[in-house]
């Protein structure tokens, strides 16, 4: 599916950052996400992800993950999220997170 051009001002809109995720857990009545508690530098916050087909929440704990900072709020399955984490689908059609390969401060802007 391809999508609307869309012009330099919407894209600006959207606040980017790098978070290190501090706790992941199974969300308890949804079998494919994890809830997420992500350092933002200057806040802690949970974010909601579909992403169990692939990853252990185990494993995740300490990744610095590219979020969607300035997402309105939304409820999944009754928890929270306030961001959303930037993923690929891999041939298998399972999420793989954008991640970066040096570690840098959370919170910091992707520009």
């Amino acid at each position: 599916m391809v999508k609307p051009e869309i012009f330099y001002e919407d894209f600006e809109k959207i606040e980017l950052k790098i978070a290190t995720i501090l706790e992941a857990k199974p969300h308890p009545s949804a079998d494919k996400l994890i809830i997420l508690k992500i350092d933002l530098g200057d806040e802690k916050r949970q974010i909601v992800a579909g992403i169990k087909s692939k990853y252990d929440p185990k494993e995740l704990i300490g990744k610095q993950i590219v979020v969607v900072a300035n997402l309105a709020p939304k409820k999944l399955r009754g928890e929270e999220s306030k961001g959303m984490l930037l993923a690929a689908t891999n041939n298998e059609n399972q999420p793989i997170l954008i991640t970066i390969d040096e570690e840098v401060q959370s919170g910091a802007n992707i520009k």
